[in-house]
């Protein structure tokens, strides 16, 4: 790909980008929690549709995927859950085919009054977008397509199959990611523009949750002493539980990439429910919690670990050592990839990324995980993750700054013309 070819397309996407942060507003706007993705999977849809795409449509079905590597249990109203892959196929076929895929879903805002503009209500100043879901991660998947728009407008047209796909579940199992997959969409790369701070993707963790089911003995607050109080019992093999973290902690240092981190391995106890009276002395208590592991850990052995630690602290505390505690798998169990076997996905991104930010860039060790470890272990297909750059992630004020954010776009289409091979209109 020429200079003059390279420069087409980058003014291109400055001349989109206006149009693409007002598309990006009305994507954010749409508050599309676990369950309620169906709006922004209509949105997506009817965008590729508007411009020429072969659209798939289809609803997930569990039975389906229950089996595949890298599930993890559903817990929650899946009926409407659907994937979402617009695939465009080219007159020449000269180039190597592409996945690009964004997840729509995200987490829950938390309580309104503490964020400073509503979280779906996006707003746009100090040259950030703030709002739920602009960093992580619909800025970026409407980047990806503002960025095959620029190659069009530029008058060239890409030489090689190219799947955009708009998934869901990335924030809790994965299952959307998984579903394009047993569809049978396939490609010689995969590339996913998640929030990176404008680094690649080089290793990345994976992700176990579970839940703490813990009983009590209810009395009156009065006569506590002849109770068992579950919430406390949970503390206790929370406290354990993070022990766990540390010996893991440790375990990391042996790790190639892992090893330049101080605490890669972050255990977090992130939903508690218990008791129904505050002078009764409570009989249950549900804990949710989330454990990484790194790449080559075994999701099996590092669940065995996870069970023989609660039982050691069971069996330590006075009440639960006759009442063990209950441990349900409730949603990711994940693995960790390392990026590998993608030296021609790669070459062809540093030049893109050399165009338009200079230099080569930057690997990033992730303590999060990302959906590209489907597409490397299931089935060999390297998957690049890089993005934009913002803040407060899963908090509140959660923002994408927009210089960056275009950079990013440029970076993407400079790739997708350089990988897919570009031809003129």
């Amino acid at each position: 790909m020429n200079a003059e070819t390279q420069q087409r397309i980058l003014d291109a996407v400055d001349a989109g980008f206006e149009a693409q942060l007002a598309t990006t507003r009305d994507f954010v706007a749409i508050p599309s929690t676990r369950g309620a993705e169906g709006p922004c999977q209509d949105m997506i849809g009817d965008l590729l549709r508007e411009r020429g795409y072969e659209v798939d449509d289809w609803h997930i079905d569990v039975e389906d995927l229950k089996d595949l590597r890298g599930f993890g249990p559903i817990e929650h109203d899946f009926s409407k859950a659907r994937s979402v892959v617009g695939t465009y196929r080219p007159q020449t076929n000269a180039g190597k085919s592409l996945i690009l895929q964004g997840h729509c879903d995200v987490v829950p805002a938390g309580p309104l009054e503490l964020w400073d503009t509503p979280p779906f209500s996006p707003v746009v100043k100090d040259g950030k977008m703030f709002g739920r879901g602009a960093c992580d991660m619909k800025s970026g998947t409407i980047g990806a397509l503002y960025a095959l728009d620029a190659i069009k407008a530029a008058g060239f047209k890409p030489t090689a199959r190219i799947h955009f796909q708009s998934v869901i579940e990335e924030e809790s199992t994965g299952v959307g990611a998984l579903s394009t997959l047993q569809r049978g969409y396939r490609a010689d790369a995969c590339f996913i523009p998640e929030p990176t701070g404008g680094k690649m993707v080089r290793s990345q963790v994976g992700v176990i949750w579970f839940r703490l089911r813990v009983k009590g003995h209810p009395t009156h607050v009065a006569f506590a002493g002849s109770g068992a109080n579950a919430i406390m019992a949970a503390y206790h093999l929370i406290q354990a539980l993070q022990k766990l973290e540390i010996e893991w902690n440790e375990r990391a240092k042996a790790d190639q990439h892992f090893k330049t981190l101080d605490h890669p391995i972050n255990f977090n106890p992130g939903i508690i429910k218990g008791g129904d009276w505050a002078s009764s002395v409570p009989a249950w208590c549900d804990v949710d919690c989330r454990i990484a592991v790194l790449p080559g850990w075994s999701i099996a052995d590092h669940q065995k670990e996870i069970m023989a630690c609660v039982a050691a602290a069971a069996r330590n505390h006075r009440f639960l050592a006759n009442n063990p505690p209950e441990i349900e798998w409730s949603g990711f169990l994940s693995e960790g990839y390392e990026l590998t076997n993608a030296a021609a996905p790669e070459a062809a991104f540093a030049k893109a990324f050399g165009k338009v930010y200079g230099g080569m860039p930057e690997d990033l060790v992730f303590t999060a995980l990302t959906d590209t470890r489907f597409y490397g272990l299931n089935h060999g297909i390297p998957s690049l993750c890089f993005g934009a750059s913002g803040g407060e992630m899963h908090g509140f004020n959660e923002f994408v700054e927009l210089e960056s954010l275009k950079k990013t776009t440029r970076a993407m289409a400079l790739f997708i013309a350089e990988w897919c091979g570009v031809e003129k209109a």
